[in-house]
Parts: C-alpha cells; structure tokens; sequence
C-alpha cells in the first residue's frame, strides 16, 4: 500500500478545530494516528463532533467517518481477511487499547 501524507481535523468542546499532520496506508490508520496525536494535545479539550475530517495531501480527497462508524468496525469480532484482523490489532494499539 502506498503511504501518504493526511491531515485529521477534529473540533473540540469549545468550538475550536484542531487539525494534525500524519502519514498513514489507510483511511482508518490516519483516523487512529490523528485522534492519537489530539488526544495527547494540551490544546484539545475533548471532542465535540462526532466525524472525523481526513484530507490527503497526494491529490487532496477529503473525507468525513462517524467516529460511531469506526468504533464499530474497530470492535467488530471477526475479520474479512487476515489483513483486516492485523490492521485493527495495530490500530487498535496506535489508539492505546487492549487488542485480543
């Protein structure tokens, strides 16, 4: 897969946007990478939104995932592939929790 240069904005409880540089191979890799990076901010004071907005810097795409929606899939026992149990298992980690 080929890595590539994201921005992750998130808004917090006070109404200020916060956004992060971060390179990842995937959309849900940036999403992990970006909350990682915010939560660790002393400027961020929680989340407000519930979407995530993702930018690729290649040929900037943007796109919003309901934080809902990526728990869910980040929950989800079970995987289509191998590559899909091992992809959660390392974003799951990047995010600080347990991995079974």
């Amino acid at each position: 897969m080929v890595v590539r240069s994201c921005r992750v904005t998130i808004q917090d409880l006070d109404g200020v946007a916060h956004t992060v540089e971060v390179t990842a191979e995937t959309l849900c890799e940036t999403v992990a990478q970006g909350l990682a990076a915010l939560r660790h901010s002393d400027w961020v004071n929680g989340f407000q939104q519930d979407t995530v907005k993702v930018s690729v810097a290649d040929v900037r795409v943007e796109h919003q995932v309901k934080l809902a929606d990526f728990t869910q899939w980040l929950e989800k026992p079970g995987a289509k592939s191998p590559r899909e149990m091992i992809q959660r298992q390392r974003l799951r980690s990047i995010l600080g929790m347990p991995t079974p």
